[in-house]
């Protein structure tokens, strides 16, 4: 079931209120063909989901929802707007920017990718990508994809510089990962050069060499590869909604 879920280890703090969910129906695996989606009937309730009223009606929509983002680029992204609405203290006003996101939500989870199972622990490749937006990241095996992960910055991250953004989001990934990625060698995209040379800098602030050291744990190589090629992990950064990434779009970028 884990290997199916690809779920990052819960914090302490949640880890009890997420043991008492039975997440079993929610994904569709075919152990035989090796491929997971999302399960019909789940679906069908998000196509039929009406229009929320409240915050709270938002926050529930995302609470079924939610557990699908591993299967939707650039979903955090697109939830941008709806998220915006659950803050304390924020109107709640539905406008035409609410309802686009909304309905993209809605069609994007009810046509899910088929992801691929995992076959044994090596050959991982991971691209990362940030913006003033968020953070972007999509795990891979021999070409084919089986997790995708985006989250918006927090408010401190705002104020990084590109290369702390970018070497931020290359730590996102191995953290959400570490499940796939400790213990094993790997590769990791990222379209900001000076990354590879991280160990290789003389003179790092607080964050870089906390993080340089977290990286030393790992046994990854971080390679340049150009946004325009990294078309995934950069979508998921960014804030174009409009447009979903389809896994034929990252599979014809892999054969580096």
């Amino acid at each position: 079931m884990s290997s199916a879920m690809s779920l990052q280890t819960p914090s302490s703090s949640t880890k009890e209120h997420i043991t008492t969910i039975d997440l079993t129906p929610l994904l569709t695996t075919n152990l035989t063909a090796s491929f997971t989606t999302a399960n019909p009937a789940k679906i069908e309730a998000i196509k039929n989901w009406s229009t929320p009223t409240t915050s709270a009606e938002i926050r529930s929509f995302f609470g079924l929802a939610g557990y699908y983002r591993r299967f939707i680029s650039n979903f955090s992204k697109i939830a941008v707007p709806l998220t915006a609405l659950t803050h304390k203290g924020k109107p709640y006003e539905w406008v035409p920017e609410q309802e686009n996101a909304f309905r993209t939500l809605k069609h994007m989870l009810c046509n899910t990718p088929i992801l691929t199972l995992p076959d044994g622990n090596n050959d991982f490749v991971v691209y990362c990508d940030a913006s003033n937006q968020g953070l972007g990241c999509v795990i891979m095996q021999r070409g084919k994809a089986f997790a995708y992960a985006s989250r918006q910055l927090k408010i401190h991250e705002k104020n990084y510089t590109t290369h702390d953004l970018e070497l931020g989001a290359v730590i996102f990934a191995l953290k959400i990962w570490r499940h796939y990625l400790y213990g094993t060698k790997c590769v990791v995209f990222t379209d900001h050069k000076r990354l590879q040379h991280i160990f290789d800098q003389k003179e790092l602030n607080m964050r870089q060499r906390r993080w340089a050291e977290l990286l030393s744990d790992y046994d990854c190589e971080i390679r340049y590869h150009p946004g325009k090629a990294n078309v995934v992990a950069n979508a998921l950064s960014r804030k174009d909604h409009s447009k979903s990434i389809h896994l034929r779009s990252i599979q014809t970028q892999t054969d580096i």
